[in-house]
């Protein structure tokens, strides 16, 4: 799964930091949305379902912005996490903005969203490799 260029990934190159923590702290993130559902929910509920079904149906994925991701996430939420990876707001956003296509895409393989909501973790782990 990725949401640092591999989510996990490209922000952990970035910043050096500890891989295990990183996708921890990226499945706390999914999951206090609610998961892949409430992910893809949030998203279409903020007026984005182009994007959405970009993500998980073939062909290329349509971007999300920084701003969109902080919309989704919650400001403050976002700056807990930056802090606690001791790099700006602003860098977090942009990475999960940048990474939140492509994970949504791996989860939804055969284009369909998994009653499960998917194998997040097992995602994060192949996108860090």
């Amino acid at each position: 799964m990725g949401l640092f260029d591999n989510l996990a990934g490209a922000m952990l190159a970035k910043m050096g930091g500890d891989q295990a923590s990183m996708a921890k702290a990226a499945l706390d993130m999914f999951n206090q949305l609610g998961g892949l559902n409430g992910v893809l929910d949030k998203l279409n509920a903020q007026g984005l379902p182009e994007q959405v079904a970009s993500w998980v149906g073939p062909g290329d994925n349509l971007t999300i912005s920084a701003e969109q991701i902080t919309a989704l996430v919650g400001q403050a939420k976002i700056v807990a996490m930056a802090q606690k990876f001791a790099i700006s707001p602003d860098e977090l956003s942009r990475n999960i903005a940048e990474n939140l296509p492509k994970l949504v895409d791996k989860l939804t393989p055969n284009g369909m969203v998994p009653k499960d909501g998917g194998n997040l973790l097992g995602a994060l782990m192949s996108m860090m490799k």
